[in-house]
């Protein structure tokens, strides 16, 4: 496994160590990027985690329209198995067994072992870090898990689109906050947006440097599943390429703003919602 997949953990003083740190990392990074772009793994579980750091069989993925962490789209799961918000703790679960099956070859002390291993597990925390990206952050404080829990929990009580969230706040970063205000349905964003402010106004960033760096990690556009459905639909139904090419056109520059393609960037009407998604997605 080493030779073929993590070379450079045979460098390392504890070459069986350096594997457990470098799964873990690639794992965290992987369902991390996922993640921060509102995707949801159709069945992210156990025999779809891989020690190589990547996954396979998305089955009935979709991406978020608006923001809950319970949402889940697959057809065939019926107690929220494969929600947004389960989906890091599944891999973390995983990552602790894998790391169990390592421990005899960490230390001869059982105990010296446990604790390497739970050292090594603590770096899972990708996900962590890339919200901060998301909402600006450029140094770490304290406070900052807080704030952003809190931007979530905002966003599930407002019904607010997780994409245009997110890329809404460049613009609030650099100029003004109605485009995002506009998004949360009558529910309060405000408050959180001046505590956001403040926070960084403790960083000595230019507001157009911040803008553009937040750009860079919030996509305009998403595959959103009205529009795949919509391509699906007109190849199968007419053998009309059109919309799946204009799609994937679009999709190309995803962080770049393509204002002669603006209603890709837009959520579904309510007659346009897609509620399930199925294993041949």
């Amino acid at each position: 496994m080493i030779a073929r997949l993590y070379p450079e953990a045979q460098a390392g003083a504890q070459p069986y160590l350096e594997l457990l740190k470098a799964v873990i990392g690639r794992t965290a990074k992987l369902i991390a990027r996922w993640q921060l772009v509102g995707f949801i793994h159709g069945v992210m579980n156990t025999d779809n985690t891989s020690i190589a750091g990547e996954t396979i069989d998305y089955g009935p993925c979709a991406f978020m329209d608006a923001y809950h962490p319970k949402q889940v789209f697959s057809s065939i799961d019926h107690q929220g198995r494969y929600a947004y918000s389960n989906q890091p703790r599944i891999a973390h679960w995983n990552l602790m067994r894998f790391a169990e099956s390592l421990l005899p070859l960490l230390d001869a002390d059982a105990d010296a072992a446990v604790n390497a291993a739970k050292q090594a597990l603590d770096a899972y925390r990708a996900l962590a870090e890339g919200f901060r990206a998301k909402v600006g952050f450029v140094e770490r404080r304290d406070e900052d898990p807080a704030l952003i829990a809190e931007l979530l929990e905002r966003m599930a009580e407002g019904h607010a689109d997780f994409t245009l969230t997110f890329r809404r706040l460049c613009d609030s970063a650099e100029r003004h906050d109605e485009g995002v205000r506009a998004l949360f349905n009558g529910s309060p964003i405000d408050s959180w947006l001046a505590k956001w402010k403040d926070r960084l106004a403790h960083e000595d960033v230019l507001p157009s440097q911040r803008a553009a760096a937040m750009r860079a990690v919030n996509p305009a556009v998403v595959p959103r599943n009205h529009r795949v459905e919509a391509a699906i639909s007109a190849a199968q139904a007419d053998g009309d390429f059109a919309p799946f090419e204009r799609l994937l056109a679009v999709l190309a520059d995803p962080y770049g703003d393509q204002p002669l393609a603006a209603e890709y960037g837009t959520p579904p009407r309510p007659e346009e919602v897609v509620l399930q998604t199925f294993c041949g997605t």
